[in-house]
């Protein structure tokens, strides 16, 4: 069910709404059946990842001498939106297409983007990034993982935690210090094969939701790379991190908007037929204020997104707005997700009900992607600084 009085959003046109569809429909057939096993798996299967690449679903912004069809952002985000509005949030194909394939784009050489970028796109290769490790979290600069100038390559140590797609990755994007005096410009990025010598794979992380998301531990000792592992420039990785971060946001602005909008649409079909005291709950004033105020909080978040997205294919989206784009639409998931439990009564808790799976799944998109406390002062800064 879609949410009523939803005008058209003039951001799609005929062919991306046709598009939209046919992910829609993929998803679907291929991969809703199979939610319910992926949850007691932890992760999705790898086929899954070659069927969306045989449709053209993974990485579609990659040009085509890389294997895509290098067309907009908006695609990326109709493929976002529909994994989110069916609740598949186990299916990592943002982080691979909208985070880890633009870093090999913008900043890999010719040899590295024909190596890695075609497989990608057809699903034999899956990406990953690793920042993240368990003394740090939005705090990037307090990384410890090293690489270690040997010889014509490098030698990598450390270890990494909560990395999407960690079990499944065939590809790592590794963040690591290579030089401790340099501070800020200290840190380089290195391309690392999941079957390197010295690499290897924790433990799957059980999570209170995404439960279908392989989220692993990666550990790394004395991995020994080629000279050609590393990702750009020496020491450009921190800046490297903060050019990508408002489209990760902005990704993950868009399927909290998504994801919201199908839990209210759930929650609104639920309240029209479950009844109380004789009477649709629906029929109860409260109920039609929360419904309300859901709804326009909802409509409010959708136009700004939107916005957001059409500055970005304009190249037009900054950090600071990238960061109000993030921080407003997950709390906003959030406060929907816990309304509708509500509305639901005790069923709202039951695992069975999309709606309990919505509410545990949005809870860490206030974490990820650099912490809301960390959105308001990038915002607060911008705001208070001298100019």
């Amino acid at each position: 069910m879609n949410l009523p009085n939803r005008p058209e959003r003039t951001l799609f046109d005929a062919e991306l709404r046709l598009f939209g569809d046919a992910v829609n429909q993929f998803l679907t057939a291929e991969a809703l059946p199979h939610r319910e096993a992926w949850e007691e798996a932890g992760q999705v299967d790898r086929d899954l990842w070659r069927k969306a690449g045989e449709q053209g679903l993974l990485c579609p912004t990659v040009p085509e001498e890389y294997g895509g069809v290098g067309v907009d952002f908006r695609y990326n985000a109709l493929v976002d939106e529909a994994i989110n509005r069916l609740g598949l949030t186990g299916i990592g194909f943002g982080l691979h297409s909208d985070i880890v394939a633009p870093y090999i784009l913008h900043y890999g050489t010719e040899a590295q983007k024909q190596h890695y970028l075609p497989a990608m796109v057809s699903g034999d290769c899956i990406g990953a990034i690793a920042m993240t490790e368990p003394g740090t979290g939005s705090d990037l600069q307090g990384i410890a993982t090293n690489a270690v100038r040997e010889g014509d390559g490098w030698v990598l140590n450390g270890a990494k935690t909560f990395i999407t797609n960690g079990q499944l990755a065939d590809l790592v994007i590794v963040v690591a210090k290579t030089d401790p005096d340099a501070g800020s410009k200290g840190f380089s990025l290195f391309l690392v094969d999941a079957d390197s010598a010295g690499f290897s794979k924790g433990r799957n992380l059980k999570k209170v939701g995404m439960k279908a998301q392989d989220t692993s531990e990666l550990f790394f000792e004395d991995v020994r790379l080629p000279e050609n592992a590393l990702l750009g420039e020496r020491g450009a990785g921190l800046q490297y991190l903060m050019r990508e971060l408002p489209q990760e946001r902005l990704s993950v602005a868009i399927n909290a908007v998504a994801h919201a909008e199908a839990v209210l649409a759930e929650t609104l079909t639920y309240t029209r037929e479950r009844t109380a005291f004789g009477k649709p709950i629906t029929a109860f004033q409260n109920t039609q204020f929360k419904l309300a105020e859901l709804d326009s909080e909802l409509t409010m978040m959708r136009v700004f997104v939107d916005q957001c997205l059409d500055w970005h294919i304009h190249g037009q989206l900054d950090a600071i707005m990238a960061a109000k784009a993030k921080y407003l639409s997950t709390d906003l998931q959030c406060k929907v997700a816990d309304e509708c439990v509500q509305l639901h009564g005790g069923y709202g808790y039951m695992w069975e009900y999309p709606v309990a799976r919505a509410w545990a799944d949005a809870r860490v998109q206030r974490i990820y992607a650099g912490t809301n406390e960390i959105m308001k002062l990038i915002i607060g800064r911008a705001l208070t600084e001298e100019r």
